[in-house]
């Protein structure tokens, strides 16, 4: 009976582990997915504010800005 009840323990303990294990494994693909579609869109992002840039002429934020100033102080 006590060694039954032993197996029947490891086998609960082996499938909690594989469980365990499947589910860090869904939880790593759903975050890697994740980091990935917002790895995608941010460099989405840059490479349309520098075609933005490109298409308009500015090629940088700040240079804009300080030129801005300068007319407005003269």
């Amino acid at each position: 009976m006590s060694t039954q009840l032993v197996s029947g323990r490891q086998a609960g303990r082996q499938t909690d582990r594989q469980t365990d294990r499947q589910a860090g494994r869904q939880a790593g693909r759903q975050a890697g997915r994740l980091a990935g579609r917002q790895a995608g869109r941010k460099a989405g992002k840059q490479t349309d504010r520098q075609t933005h840039r490109q298409t308009h002429g500015q090629t940088d934020r700040h240079t804009n800005s300080t030129y801005k100033y300068i007319v407005l102080i003269l």
